[in-house]
């Protein structure tokens, strides 16, 4: 198999995971809430503490671990778990009637998540690109607009058709079919001809680059911060959109899928828009981009009762959400390399899994006190604004600079 070959395969592999696993599980999940609220009698703070509990458990206990294992052995074996993990807990969460079954098949869902997930598609993407890099990372997270976006729709008429606990192990099984056949023959870094690349990582087994100098790092920390308000803004908004658009505002369960899938839409635009901007300008500068549009867009959510607000806030929000997730690693690239880049989005994702954990229930929790979503929105706000400002603060990026000065230099 030739490079070109290859890479094409590794970029096609990324997609199917990152649909299946992000698109579908972590986006497709919120709109069978409410259906568990009216069928089971739960709380917004219940439906929503799944993915708060599980991820609090299972990102500070596998994150790290889990990013090890990327840079140490490579991300193939860790991809087929998690493909795997995440499609049976659909499959289980199909099946429960009571809190207790709900948390375990969640806390699978979050172990599926960390390791089929973003973080070694990020890791692979990162080894067999690099001039094009935003291009290919944009290319494999359109998987998750894909996903999403279809999600709502599909979900809407496998719940029509059988009923939504049907429904969820139907998803489930789509998304093992989907994904793991072309993650079981992925190769996990380029051709040896390349090993004295710099982007290219050095064999399985071979010593790690120190990680203690990168995390001391003022950089480190502003990117930490950022990543985790972003983050957690969008996650608070996703996993409570559907509650609050269909039991307090009062759409039909049709017109919020509808929401739902043009807010995953936007995404497909923001993810090709972002990896494009990516390759073109500095990445601090299209990661504060995609941080305004999400502090900016979040105020809409007011007025859901005007259908016009609500589809602008949709679209605006979707192109927010497309490359908020995307840009991250590719900033920590620039930042720190790629050798350690396993282990640096292994800190990053499991603080990014405690925030996306948190703020969603936090939301929820104050809905459930106060009778509004008012208070929650204004959290939601604040945090978005607190991590364009660190985003802000941020260097430039030390790849960046270099390619800055190698274009003038040959100008």
């Amino acid at each position: 198999m030739n490079t070109t070959r290859a890479q094409t395969h590794v970029a096609v592999t990324a997609f199917l995971a990152l649909f299946a696993i992000v698109g579908v599980a972590l986006y497709g999940l919120p709109f069978f809430y409410d259906h568990m609220v009216r069928e089971f009698g739960w709380t917004r703070q219940q439906v929503t503490s799944g993915n708060a509990y599980s991820k609090l458990l299972i990102g500070p206990l596998f994150g790290f671990m889990a990013g090890w294992v990327v840079d140490r052995f490579g991300p193939k074996r860790l991809m087929l778990a998690g493909i795997v993990m995440a499609g049976g807990a659909l499959v289980g969460l199909g099946s429960i009637t009571t809190l207790a079954g709900f948390y375990v098949f969640y806390l699978f869902n979050a172990l599926g998540y960390v390791c089929g997930g973003p973080l070694p598609n990020q890791v692979l993407l990162s080894r067999w690109f690099d001039r094009n890099r935003g291009k290919a990372m944009g290319f494999a997270y359109l998987g998750i607009g894909v996903g999403g976006a279809l999600v709502p729709l599909l979900a809407y008429a496998l719940t029509q058709a059988y009923g939504w606990q049907m429904a969820l192990k139907l998803l489930g099984l789509l998304m093992i079919a989907v994904a793991l056949p072309p993650a079981f023959f992925i190769r996990e870094r380029p051709p040896e001809s390349r090993a004295s690349d710099p982007a290219v990582p050095p064999p399985a087994g071979a010593a790690l680059v120190p990680l203690g100098p990168i995390v001391r790092q003022r950089a480190f920390l502003l990117l930490l911060i950022g990543s985790m308000c972003s983050i957690g803004a969008v996650g608070g908004t996703m996993q409570n959109l559907k509650l609050y658009l269909s039991l307090d505002v009062g759409y039909t369960q049709g017109e919020v899928a509808r929401v739902l899938s043009l807010v995953l839409v936007g995404s497909l635009v923001g993810r090709l828009l972002m990896g494009y901007l990516a390759d073109r300008h500095a990445r601090r500068q299209v990661m504060l981009l995609i941080y305004a549009i999400v502090a900016g867009s979040i105020p809409l959510l007011f007025f859901a009762s005007n259908p016009a607000a609500i589809y602008v806030f949709a679209a605006a929000f979707g192109v927010g959400l497309g490359g908020d997730y995307m840009i991250i690693p590719l900033m920590a690239a620039d930042l720190f390399g790629v050798r350690a880049l396993g282990r640096v989005m292994g800190i990053v994702l499991t603080a990014d899994g405690v925030a996306e954990a948190v703020v969603p229930m936090t939301v929820a929790t104050l809905r459930d006190h106060t009778g509004s979503y008012s208070a929650g929105f204004a959290v939601l706000m604040m945090l978005a604004a607190l991590g364009a400002l660190a985003v802000l603060a941020l260097p430039a990026a030390p790849r960046a600079a270099a390619q800055a000065a190698g274009q003038a230099g040959g100008s």
